[in-house]
């Protein structure tokens, strides 16, 4: 909450006293025409003139509501014109007119105030949706026929007079139904929020009415007196309003996000429409005898057919909500369950598994499936992927789950099965899968490495259970057995694996890493926006080294931290070597053990200081998964970093671990589309509406969108036709040693993938 000025403090505090001092009597005992003009000048008036000043320095101090405050004065200020009016000129007459001048003002009054209550929420909704014009609409008729019925539908009919006097009557209780339909309208659309600056706008704006109600009663029955208690109400509403004005700090409550969210539900958000259709059946149940003014039940009407378009925007608001949970859950390619949806069986499977009723994994690598891909293609790659669900799944049981998590890798959960069932049934899919596919008219072969792993014995967590499924595949695959069951045992057959392990704990001491750099390139008009920097290990017997095959033992050795913090040196490096020439930024991978390290931020600013870089030279890359184990703490991490000015990117999009709600809390800049996402945009229409709806969650988010492994310039021409911002991948240039990613940038300017061969 922002404090204000000080002078603005000392005018609420004024306005609170003049209060004060009505409040305890002063006004209502003392008599005398000295003492009337002086309350009726000062005293009273006194707290208007400082609720308005309160206002218009929350206007000059508050962004987001200045709008809403200025009005806010304005009103005031009206209200303080027609008093003095008033007192000046109307009260010594011997006989008041009705209506007056003072009328004019006091009726001009409102307006200003429905200006506020629609620029608050204007504030703090960013973007309108259907649902939201209907909570409004059924909140404003609600509250009408509710105020018409039982408030005001005597005076409403009160059409006998003098035309003048009677449509002033009229006005002034047609205006408050407008602000009372308002303000129910405003926390239908908001819903129930701790929004300190809304309650006490609700709270004055309710004093108001509530005085006005009154006043119109007694006015009505001729015993309204002037000066008396019934003041206390105007007085309260607008030391309110200056409280109000006075906590604001004209930043809007909820995030865009949350704010622009498409799918309204909940009980916040469904209490006061819910309310509202109630009351109006009552009002149309009672009114069964035409006891109400015409007018409640008509609004009533209106406030019941809106509650029912509203139900049927929800329906669908709510359907395309559980298809877009689906689709998160579910790999584009091949139709199956994704990592995301595996890990949350798994933990639910581990949740119940006992020594006595066990689950198993079984993690299945596909053996050359990259010659498929050489030879072939991408695309009968994607074919065969495609042919593997349908091939195994005959041979599991109902609650089996098969999976693809990413690449050519596969997996089996099993739930209740001991290791030597989920041995046979691993044995069983090898042989499914060596029998020959149809490929391009073509007959394929390709084997299967599977690691099987069992919980909770040896493995006691989801994470544990995939390590060791991983090792159990790898061992599987280096050993040409097919099959492997993992066995906490050093001579179980991993020995490769851990000879790796130690290799590299020398390779990022000695020097033997280096970073090759792919440029990314914008689809609007060419230039070139960025490049990623990924490591490769010049091993001196094994030769060139790809990630894939260095993170997995960089990840069980426990050196993905220092791993990361080599290659964000060489990275940055690598940039300082353009950077003078060419502002293009570099683009690194974080790990799990990076994002929840406290250090980091320090780390990278000292590292930007050495290579004499500034922040906007390097963009961070995370995986969706990597907040999984301290969201809380990845969260700050991630925070600072951007406080430094370095930009963050959620990589490989769609095929993580998490939900749609945690992209809701990282702060990132960027969003990266995973190639599994972009390949078949050319052919396949969910592939399109996928990507499509995708950019547009990435822009109402305020991020810009990558589409990783652009592979020719048809696909770059349609993902830039669905709105993505930056293209990589082997249509632009494919991974290239810092010597000729210098050269590549020296000739290229701007790129045309129309003169680009992948």
């Amino acid at each position: 909450m922002s404090h204000g000025l000080p002078w603005s403090r000392l005018l609420l505090v004024l306005t609170c006293t003049s209060l004060a001092l009505f409040a305890t009597g002063v006004g209502p005992r003392l008599d005398g025409e000295i003492w009337t003009v002086a309350y009726d000048l000062v005293l009273y008036n006194a707290v208007y003139v400082g609720a308005a000043l309160v206002c218009i320095a929350a206007a000059r101090r508050a962004r987001a509501d200045r709008i809403a405050w200025a009005s806010l004065a304005v009103a005031i200020l009206l209200g303080v014109v027609g008093n003095l009016v008033y007192t000046l000129a109307i009260a010594p007459m011997e006989n008041e007119p009705f209506p007056s001048i003072a009328d004019l003002f006091y009726l001009a009054y409102y307006l200003p105030l429905y200006v506020t209550l629609v620029a608050l929420i204007r504030a703090r909704v960013p973007r309108f949706h259907a649902s939201m014009w209907l909570d409004g609409i059924v909140g404003a008729l609600g509250a009408g026929a509710v105020s018409v019925a039982v408030l005001l539908g005597p005076a409403l009919e009160l059409t006998e007079g003098d035309p003048s006097a009677v449509v002033t009557s009229l006005a002034y209780p047609v205006a408050d139904v407008v602000l009372l339909a308002l303000l129910v309208a405003v926390g239908a659309i908001l819903g129930i929020r701790r929004d300190r600056t809304l309650l006490l706008l609700v709270a004055a704006i309710t004093a108001n009415l509530v005085g006005d109600i009154v006043f119109l009663d007694l006015a009505t029955q001729g015993i309204y007196v002037e000066g008396g208690w019934l003041d206390l109400t105007w007085l309260t509403a607008v030391t309110l309003m200056a409280l109000a004005a006075h906590t604001s700090d004209g930043d809007p409550v909820e995030p865009p996000a949350r704010a622009g969210s498409t799918t309204r539900v909940g009980w916040r958000v469904l209490a006061v429409p819910l309310v509202c259709n109630v009351i109006s059946l009552v009002v149309l149940g009672y009114d069964s005898g035409n006891r109400f003014n015409p007018a409640a039940a008509w609004l009533a009407v209106g406030c019941v057919l809106a509650a029912l378009a509203r139900v049927a925007i929800t329906f669908r608001e709510v359907r395309a909500f559980n298809e877009v949970k689906e689709q998160a859950r579910t790999d584009d390619l091949t139709g199956l369950p994704n990592r995301r949806a595996l890990l949350e069986d798994a933990r639910a499977a581990l949740a119940t598994a006992s020594a006595r009723r066990p689950a198993a994994l079984l993690l299945l690598d596909l053996d050359g499936f990259k010659e498929v891909n050489d030879g072939l293609g991408h695309h009968a790659g994607d074919q065969l992927l495609r042919q593997i669900g349908p091939r195994l799944r005959g041979a599991l049981r109902s609650g089996d789950v098969l999976a693809r998590l990413g690449g050519d890798e596969f997996a089996v959960l099993l739930r209740d099965a001991g290791l030597d069932e989920a041995q046979d049934l691993a044995e069983r899919l090898r042989e499914l899968v060596l029998q020959p596919f149809t490929v391009e008219q073509i007959r394929l072969h390709v084997g299967v490495s599977i690691g099987v792993s069992t919980a909770p014995v040896p493995a006691a967590t989801v994470e544990e259970l995939l390590r060791c499924a991983d090792i159990a595949m790898y061992a599987a695959k280096s050993g040409r057995e097919g099959v492997h069951v993992y066995v906490p045992d050093p001579t179980s057959g991993t020995g490769d694996r851990l000879r790796t392990m130690e290799e590299l704990r020398t390779a990022i001491s000695d020097g033997q890493l280096e970073v090759h750099l792919q440029p990314q390139v914008s689809l609007a008009d060419g230039r070139v926006v960025g490049a990623e920097a990924l490591v490769r290990w010049n091993h001196p017997i094994r030769g060139l080294l790809s990630p894939a095959e260095l993170l997995p033992a960089a990840e069980q050795a426990g050196l993905l931290r220092p791993l990361t913090d080599t290659v964000l040196e060489l990275a940055l490096a690598a940039a300082a070597r353009w950077w003078n020439l060419r502002s293009v930024p570099v683009s690194v991978n974080l790990s799990a053990a990076n994002v929840t390290d406290l250090d980091l931020p320090g780390k990278v600013a000292l590292a930007l200081v050495r290579h004499a870089l500034p922040a906007r030279a390097l963009t961070l890359e995370l995986v969706e998964d990597t907040l999984m184990a301290d969201p809380e703490r990845g969260r700050q991490v991630l925070g600072e970093l951007r406080r430094l000015g370095v930009r963050t990117s959620i990589d490989d999009y769609g095929t993580g671990y998490s939900s749609l709600a945690y992209l809701r809390h990282l702060p990132a800049d960027e969003l990266k589309l995973d190639r599994s996402l972009t390949a078949d945009v050319d052919n396949d229409r969910r592939a399109v509406a996928i990507v499509r709806h995708t950019v547009a969650l990435a822009h109402e988010l305020g991020l810009s969108l990558v589409a990783e492994g652009v592979e020719d310039a048809t696909t770059a021409g349609l993902l830039a036709d669905l709105g993505c911002d930056v293209a990589q991948g082997y249509a632009v240039a494919r991974p290239m040693p810092v010597t000729e990613f210098l050269s590549w940038l020296s000739r290229t300017h701007v790129f045309a993938f129309d003169d680009a061969t992948a």
